[in-house]
Formats: structure tokens, sequence, C-alpha cells
């Protein structure tokens, strides 16, 4: 009979457990730095018409209220980020609809200007796969969405149009209703009670061409009616969870376990009053309440008033900053949905420069604090890889794959 091991071995054996215990665990940034990572939700654009705002360059989110450039997406380890072109709800007269529709053209443009004036570093992205290969180029790949389908007006051909321009989904509407579908947030009320016919001829074409129906923003019965017609995954682009913070723009429980079903996948929102529900402050409520009131609906001010806003919008930020959301609440809704429906159904959509931003994750450069918080929870590298990237891939590839099935 062999003997494996004696008395004589133990004090080998606690040596051995000793330092295997004691042994420092890899460092959160190495893991972060081998993940590929994947934002997809900010409206950077918006920035590259600002006074002094240049993409290659570092800025002070403080100072410039600027979120996301070259640098800070390199220090923050961010391989790839999807960039909104952005129109506010207009009238939805053939005119205003056709103004916009120019609008969301000179916004494709300005992001190919950027792109091509960093083309060493980085690179327009259009399919899945350009994440990896861009990646192993050096470079960033940059991803498009359009948030609002309001500039289609009602024709379907601009759909197309705009995804041979390189947009990949396409958020329904924005804070108020459309001519597509109601929008969650508007104060009027429901204008169609969910998806308008005309709603579910673009969901039905989007499914044909290929491209991803975001349904952050829209109404809960628009929801469900982009369910019901879609035959391919739908996701939530930025948006959290309303059984933590309950806000409108958030998905219930039930809407996330549709969507989930339909295999989708919902991207965690970074904006503070869609992650946790602000404490009371009276100071910080007036102020709020005051510049609200001064500047009205974000979606019907003019380029001029919505620089001005942001720029008073920036200062009470910062002053009230300590309010904000933390890294620790925002893991908490990805564990939340990871709880009710599992790990393949979230990932991450921060919505930075358009009011995301947490007290200790407040821009692009700060994202590793994000996995640093899922390491701490025990969430395996395996399992935040596809927090970071390959859920929403995964919508990506099977929308791609249906349509190359329709006829």
């Amino acid at each position: 009979m062999v003997k494996i091991f004696s008395v004589r071995h133990i004090p080998y054996i606690k040596l051995f457990l000793l330092l295997a215990c004691t042994q420092p665990k890899e460092n959160y940034l190495s893991i972060h730095n081998r993940l590929l990572t994947l934002d997809t939700h900010a409206d950077t654009p918006l920035n590259f018409a600002q006074e002094g705002f240049d993409f290659a360059n570092a800025h002070d989110p403080w100072k410039t209220g600027t979120q996301v450039d070259l640098p800070r997406m390199q220090a923050g380890g961010l391989d790839g980020i999807f960039f909104a072109v952005f129109l506010s709800q207009g009238p939805l007269d053939s005119g205003s609809i056709d103004l916009a529709h120019q609008k969301t053209l000179d916004y494709f443009s300005s992001i190919y200007q950027v792109v091509e004036q960093n083309k060493e570093l980085v690179a327009v992205a259009t399919a899945p796969d350009d994440l990896g290969k861009l990646n192993n180029q050096g470079k960033k790949a940059i991803y498009i969405g359009l948030e609002n389908g309001y500039p289609i007006g009602y024709d379907l051909t601009r759909a197309w149009q705009y995804y041979n321009l390189g947009a990949r989904y396409i958020t329904l509407c924005h804070g108020t209703n459309n001519q597509i579908c109601d929008s969650s947030t508007d104060p009027s009320g429901p204008l169609h009670n969910g998806l308008s016919d005309f709603g579910k001829e673009l969901v039905a074409e989007m499914n044909r061409i290929g491209m991803m129906i975001d349904v952050s923003h829209i109404s809960d019965s628009a929801f469900n009616d982009v369910l019901n017609v879609s035959k391919a995954p739908v996701m939530a682009s930025h948006s959290s969870v309303r059984s933590l913070c309950d806000h409108p723009r958030n998905l219930t429980d039930d809407m996330i376990i549709r969507l989930a079903e339909k295999g989708g996948v919902i991207q965690i929102n970074a904006l503070s009053s869609y992650v946790k529900t602000p404490g009371p402050n009276l100071e910080r409520d007036s102020a709020m309440a005051e510049i609200r009131s001064k500047y009205g609906s974000y979606d019907q001010m003019t380029p001029k008033k919505r620089d001005e806003f942001r720029k008073e919008y920036l200062v009470l930020k910062e002053r009230f900053k300590d309010d904000l959301a933390a890294v620790s609440d925002f893991a908490d809704h990805i564990d939340y949905v990871v709880d009710l429906v599992g790990i393949d159904y979230v990932g991450i959509g921060m919505d930075l420069d358009g009011g995301g931003g947490l007290k200790d994750c407040y821009d692009v450069s700060e994202m590793p604090e994000i996995t640093r918080e899922l390491l701490k929870r025990g969430y395996s590298e395996e399992d935040i890889s596809k927090i970071w990237s390959e859920n929403f891939m995964r919508v990506f590839r099977e929308v791609d794959q249906y349509a190359n099935q329709v006829p």
C-alpha cells in the first residue's frame, strides 16, 4: 500500500495553505484591461460643436461638462462605445421632420469627421465582431445609434438610410410622444396607447434590415407592443430597474422578464436619478426646480438654450455631487437583474454626456471602478465579460442573423 503522506508532511501542507490564502489577488485593473468593454449609450456627439472641445484631448468633466474623449477612453480601458445621434422631439409636420432629418445627417457627418481626425486610434464599427477586431489593431470602436426615431417621419426608407450610414440601433422615442410610439415621460399622457400603426411597420422594417430596436424611453404599453411585434430580440440601451428606483424610464420586473424571454438585454443606466431615488435635500431640490422652471423641457430648447442649461446644470451637479448615486448603487441594479433573470441579460449603457455619471465613476476614465465593484461582489471574470459586452453582442448577432434569414 502506497502511503500518500504522513504526519511529517503536515507542516508543509499548513505552509502551502497559508501561502495560498495570503497570495494577493490579481489587480482589478489587469482583469478590466483583459475584457472587451462596451458602453452602449453616450451623447458625446453633442459636444463636437462645443467651443473648446477636442475629442483627441483630455478634458476635466467638472469644468467642461464633458465625460468622454479619446484619452479618457484609453485611461478607462473602454474598447467600444455607441455614440448617440440625438434629436430632441419637435412638431410632427413634414417641414419640421425634414429639418430634423437634415440635422440627423449633420450629426452622422460630425461623427465621421471626428473619427477621420483620429483614424490611427479609432474607427467606425458596424458589426458585432468589429469590437474585437479593432481592439486587436489598437483602435477604439465607435458604434452609432439613433436616439429618437422622430426624424424618420413616416418614411421607412430613412431607417435603411441611417443603417447605411452606420446606425445599428434606433431608440424609438425620447422624452415625449412621437409618430412612432408613446414616451414613458410625456406629461400629456399617451397619444397612441403604445405603438402607432406606423410604429408597428417600423419595428418590422428594423427586423428586416437588421437594425436593433431600443426600448429605452418608451412607455410600458409601447414596450409590450414592441415585444409582441418584433421577431428578433430587442434591447434597452440605457435603462435601469424600477423596483430599485421608481422612475417611469426604468423597467419593471415583468418588463425585464419579457425582455429576457425574448432573448434581449437591459443595459443599466448611470444617470443618478434612475439609479437611486434622491434623498431629501431642500436646497438642492429648490435649485433644480428653479433651473427647470427657467429653461422648460429639454426637448423644446434651442441649441443655444440647451448649452446654457447644461452649463448651469453642471454647476449644480458639482455643487451637490455627494448626492449622486455610487457605483455600489449601480451594481445593485446589475445584481437585481441577475437574480431575476440570470447573468445573460444585463449590460452597461452609462448615458455619459447625456446626464449619466456616478459620484465615483463620473466619466469614462473611471470605468474600471465598475469592474472592481463586480469583482468585490463575487462575479467571475467570465460573468463580468458577459456584462461588459458579450450579452449585448449576442443580441446584436441575433438581430443580424434574423435579418439575413428574411427574404
